[in-house]
């Protein structure tokens, strides 16, 4: 049965709870003391605002003051965290924290600031108001390099040359890895055995290339005096070989231009010798495609034959044809690389162009395999592959060709 209190025993029990001081009306929850720049409190630490002052007048339940304590602890710990202010940069912005409970407001405190970071900022704010000049950080830029730090600028440009450098050598050895499609003959679509100039025969008419197979085979069924592929009659003196090719020059084809540009190298077909003249139109060939022109400009700029020396721009020449499937100069490169020593660089381009059928570069891998400087999977490789593609030249008009000596 639930017994009801009495007044008086109300009373008896209110008069066991002890009295507790009443906060003052205008009580504000503590934030940490702000600084008011130019004046400095005693230790080190930073005079308060008038609204800080005002914080000191609250009061905790045992009558000590929230702010004082907190002052201390301040002072202690966290001398020196207003430095930026003194010198001369923005003022970070003061976290708002709830007040800590009386008995551990000054650990709380330590263990936010932390006592390694107080220490190294206390060593700076003493030196500081020492007087003595310090130094001052200053941005390297374009105008104010200093003879030791290098520019960033130019630190980003050599890292981008070098992945341009890294992206080229790696397009050089990734593509090129087909013959070029100009090396088939228009009529069995076979590609020519190298060299080229052994087993075809150009035709001035349409400036085609036809395997020594398919023009024995023209004979056979009774086409001799005129084209294999466009049954134009052949010309019958230099005059008319060279109207025609002058005929295909003018409508830009890329292929005449080499020609003509031969014909002037070697002064042929009743025309002057002019070296000069065979650059110009090699370069125009090498612009509109010509992968024979390239290979020609490569040559002459390498070994700096009437042009003046520039092995760069040869190898440039080279890059561009090898990237196309043109056999040689990835040959050449090779070559290039062997005598720079890169021994590595050039087992690659002479794989691939073993593989396309060049011989001498198989016989170039056989060579540094016996040296140690290519690997047994290498040599197997350009092996296998220049095998291939041998098989794939054969036909049996050309092994007829071949076994009669028809040129």
């Amino acid at each position: 049965m639930l017994k009801h209190s009495t007044p008086s025993s109300r009373r008896r029990r209110l008069d066991r709870v002890p009295a507790v001081p009443a906060q003052p009306h205008n009580h504000r929850p503590f934030r940490f003391p702000e600084a008011t720049e130019g004046t400095e409190g005693e230790e080190g630490s930073w005079t308060t605002t008038d609204d800080s002052q005002a914080q000191d007048n609250s009061v905790h339940a045992d009558g000590q003051s929230h702010s004082s304590t907190l002052a201390k602890a301040l002072s202690k710990e966290t001398d020196g965290l207003l430095l930026p202010v003194a010198l001369g940069r923005a003022e970070p912005a003061q976290p708002k924290v709830a007040p800590p409970s009386q008995s551990k407001s000054g650990e709380t405190l330590a263990k936010r600031t932390g006592r390694g970071r107080s220490r190294r900022t206390r060593k700076v704010n003493e030196k500081a108001y020492s007087g003595e000049p310090q130094a001052r950080m200053e941005p390297v830029g374009p105008g104010n390099e200093s003879a030791g730090a290098p520019s960033q600028v130019d630190g980003a440009s050599v890292a981008a040359a070098d992945d341009d450098r890294s992206a080229e050598s790696a397009r050089l050895l990734n593509e090129g890895h087909q013959r070029w499609e100009g090396d088939r003959c228009p009529i069995c679509f076979l590609f020519v055995g190298l060299p080229i100039g052994e087993h075809a025969k150009m035709n001035v008419c349409c400036m085609k290339s036809v395997c020594e197979g398919c023009s024995l085979a023209s004979q056979q069924r009774g086409i001799y005096d005129r084209c294999p592929f466009c049954r134009t009659p052949h010309p019958p003196d230099d005059a008319s070989s060279l109207a025609m090719i002058q005929k295909r020059v003018s409508k830009g084809d890329a292929e005449a231009i080499f020609h003509l540009a031969g014909q002037y190298c070697f002064g042929g077909l009743g025309l002057p010798k002019d070296v000069p003249r065979a650059i110009e139109l090699w370069t125009d060939a090498a612009e509109l495609g010509s992968v024979h022109a390239h290979c020609n400009l490569g040559a002459r700029y390498y070994n700096g034959d009437n042009v003046q020396k520039d092995k760069p721009r040869g190898i440039q020449h080279w890059q561009e044809a090898a990237m196309k499937g043109h056999v040689l100069s990835r040959h050449l490169l090779g070559i290039d690389s062997f005598d720079e020593g890169n021994y590595k660089l050039a087992v690659q381009h002479w794989v691939i162009s073993a593989k396309m059928g060049h011989e001498k570069s198989l016989d170039a891998i056989k060579d540094l395999f016996i040296e140690g400087h290519a690997t047994k999977a290498q040599y197997a490789e350009a092996l296998r592959g220049y095998g291939d593609a041998f098989k794939e030249m054969k036909s049996h008009q050309r092994e007829e060709a071949k076994r009669i000596g028809f040129q």
